[in-house]
């Protein structure tokens, strides 16, 4: 009796979670402007109307620059970050290591108005920058976190054989380190791209008057003859999140296999 309870609350809570997903490409090939059933017919008009919205694809271009600025500064920083923090002791490394994945467990609202003060206060004016400064300051901890297992997998005595046959430091990284943990690389920029793309906050209040993919979907909402088009915007947007995320957790996974660490769990 127990056992199948839960199973009614687990299937409960799943259905509840992934409905609106399931329904969003119902209603972006839905033929009619009102988002309700029964549905019209059948239609790929609003795919073809958002393709031809200019402002849309200056959002798009917008937030891929800042995406794939963001993990990439964010994904260096998270390389330092682990390596530091898996391979040295050094004083305070606990307190340190606390602040820099503090963004994990603070509001972002908060983030974004106390970032949004300094610029301000620094007389440094909104743009795409300041966006792609706020994002790396919220993809840093995830970084870490994922390439922190990365480091923590890999067998020291590789590097110390490498150290015994005459290799220095910055050689044995490059060509034995880096290899190893190239998989927690990858999945760590793909994880830091989808929360970049997808964020709202920050670049809501940073962005100035160079909008994002997600502050252009948010605009659009006051017109209700634009909300098909973003129905279908969003399809696109779920396909593509499902991609990069899939990929993230198949390269997570590829580096633990590589390293024989056993898999705790994932991002799927």
């Amino acid at each position: 009796m127990k056992g199948g309870g839960f199973r009614i609350y687990a299937l409960a809570y799943l259905i509840f979670l992934y409905a609106p997903i399931i329904l969003l490409p119902l209603f972006a090939f839905n033929e009619g402007t009102v988002i309700a059933f029964p549905l019209t017919g059948f239609s790929t008009k609003w795919f073809v109307a958002a393709a031809n919205q200019p402002t849309l694809w200056l959002a798009v271009k917008n937030s891929l620059i800042i995406a794939a600025s963001a993990s990439v500064i964010s994904t260096a920083l998270g390389v330092f970050a682990a390596r530091a923090s898996t391979r040295y002791h050094f004083p305070g490394k606990g307190g340190v290591m606390g602040l820099i994945m503090l963004p994990l467990v603070l509001p972002e609202i908060i983030v974004a108005v106390s970032l949004l003060v300094v610029l301000l206060g620094l007389g440094i004016n909104l743009s795409i920058v300041t966006v792609i400064l706020g994002h790396v300051l919220i993809c840093t901890p995830f970084t870490i976190a994922i390439l922190t297992s990365a480091f923590q997998s890999l067998d020291r005595s590789l590097e110390e054989a490498a150290y015994d046959l005459g290799e220095t430091g910055i050689s044995t990284f490059r060509l034995i380190i880096l290899p190893l943990v190239m998989p927690g690389i990858i999945s760590s920029l793909l994880i830091s791209f989808t929360i970049s793309l997808d964020e709202f906050i920050i670049a809501f209040f940073l962005a100035g008057t160079q909008p994002t993919l997600p502050i252009y979907i948010f605009s659009q909402f006051r017109f209700p003859q634009a909300v098909p088009v973003i129905m279908a915007l969003g399809t696109v947007l779920v396909a593509c999140s499902i991609v990069l995320l899939a990929s993230a957790e198949y390269f997570r996974r590829r580096g633990l296999a590589r390293s024989g660490a056993k898999d705790t769990g994932g991002f799927l």
